[in-house]
C-alpha cells in the first residue's frame, strides 16, 4: 500500500527498519514516543525514468504502514503517542552514511534485537556497516553535538536574558525615517554583500564532515585577523570597496537595527512556538536539558569511535544512567559547557595523533559497487517474482 508520499508500496521495497530515538540508544521513558529509521530500494522507474523521484519517506502517516512490524508495547506506545520516522531511499543512505551521519550510523550498528524489518539486501548492508566508520566521524559527531549546544545557548540567553521589548531605531542611533533613500541603502547594501559573497567557499561540494574541519580552521584565521564578527567582515568589505566613512556608519547602523528585528521575530515565534515539554525543562533547570543529554551522548560516541574504532548505539552498558541524570538536570550549565570545550579538545587531539587505525574516509569504490549490487538484485529479484 502506498504511503502518503509515495506511489508504491513502501513496506514492500523497504531492505532494513529499526527503531531510532530514545529507544535504539536505551533511554526510552513511558512516554517515549515511537521513532523509526529505514532504507528502501523503491521500484525500476525510480532509476530508469525522469518522471520520478524519491529521496526519504517522512511525512505524517509514512510510517503507518510499519505498525505490524512493531514490538507489542512499541505498537502500543505508537496507538498513544504516534508514529513518526524517516525510510531513505538506498543512495541517499549510502551518501549519509560515507559522511558518518551519526542517524545513519545508528541505523546500522544498533542492536540485533532493535531491528524490525531486514531483508538479505538489509543483511547485507549491516554486515558491511565497518565499510562506513572512517575518521569523518570526528567532524561528523562534533558538528551535530555542536548545533545541539548553540540551540541551548541561544535558548539559554533568550530564557535568562529575554528580549524586553521590539528593538527601535533610535536603540541604533537612527532617526525615525532613513538618511539615505531605500533604494541607495538597498544598493549600497546588496554591493557589500556581493562583495562578501566573492569572499566565500561553496561549501556544498564538500561532505559536512570536511566541510566542518575546514570551517573550524578558517573560523581560527579569521579570529587572528580580528574578522571573526560578522560585522567586522562587513565593515572590512565595506572598506576594500572605498564606501565613505560616514555613509558606511548610516549602513551599518541601519544592517543592525534590521538583524535586531529579525532577532526579535525569532524570539517571539520561539515563545509562541516552544515545545510544552522543552520549555517545562527550561524552565525547571534554567536550560534545555534534553538538548544536553544529546550533546552528551554525541561527544562520547565520537571520542570512542576515534579510539575504539566502534560505534556503540546502545547505552544501556555504558552511560544511560547519567545520560538520564544530565536529562533530568545533574549537570548545571556552566558544567556542560566545561565538559563540551574539555571533549571538543579531546576530539581534536585524536584527529591530530591518532587513536584508533581508521581511514580518513570510507573507500567510495567499494560503497558504489555495494550500491550497484544491491538495486541490481532488487531490480532482478522484482522482475522474476510472479
Amino acid at each position: 500500500m502506498p504511503s502518503p508520499s509515495t506511489d508504491f508500496d513502501l513496506r514492500a521495497h523497504t531492505v532494513l527498519l529499526t527503531v531510532g530515538g530514545s529507544r535504539v540508544y536505551g533511554l526510552a521513558s513511558p512516554d517515549s514516543d515511537v521513532d523509526l529509521k529505514g532504507v528502501a530500494i523503491p521500484p525500476a522507474r525510480y532509476f530508469h525514468g525522469l518522471l520520478h523521484s524519491f529521496e526519504q519517506a517522512d511525512q505524517p502517516g509514512d510510517m503507518d504502514v510499519f505498525s505490524g512490524d512493531l514490538a507489542p508495547g512499541e505498537q502500543q506506545a505508537a496507538q498513544v503517542l504516534g508514529l513518526e520516522g524517516t525510510v531513505y531511499e538506498l543512495r541517499k543512505f549510502l551518501r549519509l552514511a560515507s559522511e558518518s551521519n551519526p542517524n545513519i550510523l545508528d541505523l546500522l550498528f544498533c542492536r540485533d534485537q532493535d531491528v524490525r524489518l531486514q531483508t538479505s539486501a538489509g543483511r547485507q548492508l549491516r554486515a558491511q556497516r565497518d565499510l562506513f566508520v572512517s575518521r569523518r566521524a570526528r567532524h561528523a559527531y562534533a558538528g551535530y553535538a555542536k548545533s545541539q549546544l548553540s540551540r541551548i545557548r541561544l535558548h539559554w540567553q533568550w530564557i535568562h536574558h529575554g528580549l524586553e521589548r521590539q528593538p527601535s531605531r533610535a536603540d541604533f542611533g537612527l532617526p525615525e525615517s532613513s538618511l539615505l533613500p531605500g533604494d541607495q541603502l538597498g544598493a549600497l547594501q546588496a554591493a557589500i554583500s556581493k562583495k562578501l559573497d566573492s569572499w566565500g567557499v561553496d561549501w556544498s561540494v564538500l561532505p559536512p564532515p570536511e566541510r566542518i574541519a575546514l570551517q573550524e580552521r578558517l573560523s581560527a584565521m579569521l579570529a587572528e585577523l580580528e574578522l571573526a564578527s560578522d560585522d567586522a567582515r562587513w565593515t572590512a568589505a565595506a572598506r576594500i570597496m572605498g564606501v565613505d566613512d560616514n555613509l558606511m556608519e548610516i549602513a551599518r547602523r541601519e544592517r543592525g537595527f534590521a538583524s535586531a528585528q529579525g532577532e526579535w521575530k525569532r524570539y517571539q515565534r520561539w515563545k509562541r512556538e516552544r515545545n510544552p515539554e522543552r520549555a517545562a525543562l527550561e524552565a525547571q533547570h534554567g536550560y534545555d536539558t534534553k538538548h544536553a543529554a544529546h550533546l552528551v551522548r554525541l561527544l562520547r560516541m565520537g571520542v570512542e569511535i576515534m579510539t575504539e574504532g566502534r560505534v556503540h548505539v546502545w547505552r544501556g552498558d555504558r552511560d544511560a544512567d547519567e545520560l538520564r541524570a544530565i536529562r533530568s538536570g545533574a549537570w548545571s550549565y556552566e558544567r556542560l559547557l566545561a565538559w563540551v570545550e574539555d571533549q571538543e579538545g579531546r576530539l581534536a587531539e585524536l584527529d591530530r595523533t591518532g587513536g584508533a587505525d581508521l581511514p580518513a574516509r570510507p573507500d567510495m569504490g567499494a560503497v558504489d559497487a555495494l550500491c550497484v549490487e544491491l538495486v541490481e538484485r532488487a531490480l532482478e529479484q522484482r522482475l522474476e517474482a510472479p
